[in-house]
């Protein structure tokens, strides 16, 4: 652990229940943390175990910048929250704090279209889109915002009404009201994962992505697990890595960290969605378990120093994992939670790393959450010795924990299953 860090105090943007996960990987880095946002403590759980909460708006920049003045702040981190970036941005410009990224990059990457428009220019597939007064569009299609994330806003199209609704839908979900309309692809899904340091770009890990149409058709398939490494690893590697370098090096990216999620056709990779920010599917401590390094500690560590770490990971940012490893994402059907059980015994067993709440009893996933990544309730993370161990240990965490709701009812929907991920682990 970087000892010079210890007493530093950081800002973090934001009080979401995912953001406890920042506030304590800094406080076990020894350093103070304060966390700011427009809702009291008990509307931000990250607030409720800060050293500090402050009430302000984060979009506020003047704002942020004096309380960055009045409380000695070392540094300022935005963790999982796209919208917040370009004011982390303009914040750290104006405060003269690290920022691991510029304005005009998070503005790009945010925006789907333009992000789209890059990987095309540089080589890096992505899904194929129609503009609305197309006469040959074929249906199924997806329609989204541009500059949204989670799922929201999202729907899937099977004729001409259906998709002029859905434009309408997805125009209301976008900050700019702008929206694409998509090929739908359904099949094998991957998350690429990236990691920047110092103008080094990693491919850190690409995994299955397992989604599961486990509530209608007509809603966006959720993720039920993760799977590393994926099969489609060597081909991504000989075909698309470096053209993913190349675009990094034109936007004059230096560090940080980024996903990549991708449908897959005929082995080939195509990207759909991407952030230049920490995710939601918390694979930064599978990483640390499996290959010793953690890019959330990193950037914690930049935004204090200016710096991902002292030590370069070029010798530990090896995608082709030395043991398997997973994720498993527990979905959460509509309703109100009463309890949540087996959580501790899962974390017990030898192959978890850990297991993380995403809601807790009292709060509801309601139909509007339908089809949003804000189904998962609860994430474990971990590693196993062989291939074969996966499904098993999978299954066992999925058979562990229950979700139940105020009726007694069991809240959690199926998870994985042997058609998921046989033949798709290296």
């Amino acid at each position: 652990m970087n000892t010079s860090l210890q007493g530093k105090r950081l800002l973090i943007m934001g009080g979401m229940r995912i953001s406890c996960e920042i506030v304590r990987k800094a406080r076990e880095m020894g350093i103070v943390t304060f966390v700011a946002d427009y809702y009291p403590v008990e509307k931000s759980p990250a607030k409720a175990i800060a050293d500090d909460a402050i009430e302000v708006s984060v979009t506020d920049i003047d704002a942020v910048v004096n309380v960055i003045k009045d409380y000695s702040i070392d540094g300022v981190f935005v963790g999982f929250n796209d919208m917040l970036l370009p004011f982390y941005a303009d914040i750290c410009k104006k405060a003269g704090l690290p920022c691991y990224g510029t304005k005009e990059q998070f503005e790009t990457l945010i925006a789907k279209d333009q992000y789209k428009a890059l990987c095309r220019q540089f080589g890096v597939p992505t899904i194929p889109e129609y503009d609305i007064n197309d006469t040959d569009i074929k249906f199924p299609v997806l329609v989204k915002p541009v500059d949204s994330s989670g799922s929201r806003g999202i729907t899937i199209c099977h004729n001409r009404e259906e998709l002029e609704t859905a434009v309408e839908t997805g125009r209301k979900a976008s900050k700019t009201g702008k929206v694409l309309i998509e090929r739908y692809m359904g099949g094998r899904e991957v998350t690429v994962f990236w990691t920047f340091q110092d103008g080094n770009y990693y491919l850190s890990g690409l995994a299955n992505r397992h989604v599961k149409h486990n509530q209608g058709d007509d809603v966006i398939p959720l993720p039920v697990g993760y799977t590393f490494p994926s099969v489609y690893l060597p081909k991504y590697r000989e075909e698309v890595e470096e053209n993913c370098k190349r675009m990094f090096r034109h936007l004059g990216i230096k560090d940080g960290m980024m996903f990549m999620q991708c449908k897959v056709e005929d082995g080939t990779c195509y990207v759909y969605d991407l952030g230049f920010r920490l995710t939601g599917s918390l694979e930064y401590k599978i990483l640390e378990r499996v290959c010793g390094y953690n890019p959330l500690e990193m950037m914690i560590c930049f935004a204090l120093t200016g710096r991902m770490g002292e030590e370069s990971i070029a010798e530990k940012a090896i995608p082709e994992f030395k043991t398997p490893a997973f994720n498993v994402s527990c979905l959460c059907s509509p309703g109100t939670i009463k309890e949540i059980t087996g959580v501790d015994e899962v974390k017990q067993m030898a192959e978890v790393e850990d297991a993380v709440l995403a809601h807790i009893p009292g709060e509801a996933i309601t139909e509007q959450m339908r089809g949003l990544l804000a189904q998962i309730t609860v994430r474990v993370l971990g590693s196993v010795p062989t291939k074969d161990d996966l499904l098993p240990t999978m299954q066992r965490i999925d058979k562990t924990i229950h979700i139940i709701g105020e009726n007694g009812e069991e809240l959690l929907l199926p998870g994985i299953e042997y058609s998921d991920i046989e033949g798709y682990v290296i």
